[in-house]
């Protein structure tokens, strides 16, 4: 009997793991062992949560034109489908058409869009961080805002299928809203993202940013879409009765 417990209490012990200390005075063996079922600092809770993150981060490493481009598409997907949303009681049901439109005008612009702010973020490097902040901002606001804007809203105006008339009357009563309600936003997230956040997650940071953008463009091109068409139906009515 005495060399059985010898032998259990020897095989006890050979199997308790190195790293595991013994029992405190007052505590059993199973308390110590739920004291070390989070081993590490605090932030390893949040492996699952940053896993995602490491995986887009390895595959834009591998194909970040692919990514960019595959990012692009949710993104304004999501963008145009918040936008028809919300119109949706005066504009009727969902129009896949406009839909399309909306990821082509998107998807065009993905890369382009991807290399200038690589170039951005390589160029305008002064000795001082806020000097290079604020040249990055204002070089982006004065070039890559107004020229996306022209392109956002002649390209939709395109595929809707407008005369080049009607496209730059779209871009002439859009264009500067839009403009100064970018540098309402645009130059903050900009600042955060080269302040804060790492070169292979700017992207993403920004389209969960262009988003909510992405659907106030599309509002605002609806919008001036209607008007013009009302206009348009006014000046017929208005040659039509000089007619007569």
């Amino acid at each position: 009997m005495t060399s059985l417990r010898w032998a259990l209490g020897f095989r006890a012990k050979s199997t308790r793991p190195s790293n595991v200390p013994n029992p405190t005075p007052g505590t059993s063996e199973s308390e110590s062992r739920i004291n070390l079922t989070i081993p590490g600092p605090s932030w390893l809770w949040l492996e699952p949560v940053s896993r995602p993150f490491r995986a887009y981060s390895k595959a834009q490493a591998r194909r970040p034109y692919m990514v960019q481009l595959m990012s692009t598409v949710i993104i304004w997907f999501l963008g145009d489908l918040s936008a028809q949303t919300i119109s949706r009681s005066e504009d009727g049901a969902y129009s896949t058409s406009r839909a399309m439109r909306s990821v082509t005008v998107g998807s065009i612009s993905s890369i382009p869009s991807y290399r200038w702010f690589l170039y951005l973020g390589q160029s305008f490097n002064y000795s001082s961080k806020i000097l290079s902040l604020i040249a990055k901002i204002v070089v982006n606001q004065l070039t890559f805002a107004p020229l996306f804007n022209i392109y956002f809203f002649s390209m939709h105006s395109f595929l809707s299928g407008a005369s080049f008339e009607e496209l730059v009357e779209r871009v002439r009563h859009t264009l500067p809203i839009s403009w100064l309600n970018s540098c309402k936003l645009w130059p903050a997230v900009t600042a955060f993202s080269f302040t804060f956040i790492p070169q292979q997650y700017r992207s993403i940071f920004a389209g969960c940013v262009a988003i909510g953008w992405q659907t106030w463009l599309t509002l605002l091109n609806q919008q001036a879409a209607a008007e013009e068409k009302i206009e348009h139906e006014r000046q017929q009515v208005d040659s039509t009765r000089a007619s007569l």
